[in-house]
């Protein structure tokens, strides 16, 4: 049986134009292929459209482009950015058009996703994203930010643990949430936990060793990664935070909603209790020794190949072509 292409526009600046190989370390068989399908993102006419995290519907322009699109129906002008949008989703049938939300849903953020679900409805045949304000309600299948193949992931045991606990994050000051993680990083800095540092964006005060190529570098020399959500206040939001600590073999201490215990095995990651100094105690006794590490480790096996093997973007896809047909 031949395999379903599926094609893939997203808003994200780093995947705009499309890259030939997104997501192809993502399997174990060449040229992106998953069971039944295949993923060529900018393939001109795929089978399956994937809009990934793309919120460039022509309702969704700014208020001066409302205006716009509504004097050109006075005067009866072409409306370019229907024709933008229709070219974009390249000929693909509504029914097999895939919609994907990425992004936490913050509440400053909330009217407009739910208007862009609305819009999303009008050009896609399914409609998800991590919220209740989703047409369907689902968690994010997993993506990952390793350089390795997955194969070596699959495979791989424990490497060396050289050094106790890392944290890979930003400067980013945007919302509440946000800004609450850079509060109780200021906190564990003040409180002297012993911890490494890597991101862009940090603050001078913060004292990090910068930005990484690959998260792989600052998460497998360690027994503990530090995985704090931007969003915490949902059922569904879970990310590569996670995601990719468990796949360097660290145990993560978590700070995140409920999702997680729904998809991964007890016992594969430890939760974080809270953002303050009871969350600074907390990190300061588990990170005294590797025992916690050394306890979680069969868990931490199985919680990989889940992501692996069932979470992985690209079997979710698989799945739904099947479904869809």
């Amino acid at each position: 049986m031949s395999k379903k292409t599926v094609g893939m526009v997203s808003s994200y600046g780093g995947l705009n134009p499309s890259p030939l190989d997104w997501l192809w370390k993502q399997t174990p068989d060449a040229f992106g292929v998953w069971h039944n399908i295949q993923m060529l993102a900018p393939n001109p006419q795929p089978d399956f459209l994937l809009l990934y995290n793309f919120h460039e519907f022509p309702s969704l322009k700014s208020p001066e482009s409302r205006f716009s699109n509504l004097l050109d129906k006075l005067i009866k002008q072409p409306d370019n950015r229907e024709i933008d949008i229709k070219l974009r989703l390249r000929g693909v049938p509504q029914e097999r058009i895939i919609f994907l939300v990425r992004e936490p849903p913050f509440e400053e953020k909330q009217q407009q996703r739910i208007e862009q679900y609305q819009q999303a409805k009008a050009y896609c045949g399914y409609v998800s994203g991590p919220d209740e304000f989703a047409p369907i309600p689902d968690y994010m299948p997993a993506i990952w930010y390793l350089a390795n193949s997955f194969r070596d992931l699959q495979e791989m045991q424990p490497p060396e643990k050289q050094r106790f606990c890392s944290w890979i994050t930003s400067g980013i000051a945007r919302t509440a949430n946000h800004r609450q993680r850079l509060a109780f990083l200021k906190l564990l800095r003040e409180g002297n936990l012993e911890f490494d540092l890597y991101g862009r964006g940090l603050p001078d005060w913060a004292g990090g060793y910068g930005q990484v190529t690959s998260k792989w570098h600052a998460m497998a020399p360690y027994y503990y990664n530090l995985a704090i959500e931007n969003y915490h206040q949902s059922d569904w939001y879970v990310t590569e935070k996670l995601w990719d600590a468990l796949l360097a073999w660290c145990l993560p201490i978590y700070y995140g909603g409920a999702a997680a215990d729904q998809l991964l095995p007890p016992g594969s990651f430890i939760r974080l209790p809270s953002q303050d100094e009871k969350g600074l105690a907390y990190i300061k006794e588990v990170i005294a020794t590797p025992d916690a590490w050394h306890e979680a480790k069969s868990a931490i096996a199985e919680a990989r190949q889940i992501i692996l093997h069932k979470l992985n973007l690209l079997n979710f896809l698989s799945n739904l072509v099947d479904k869809i047909g």
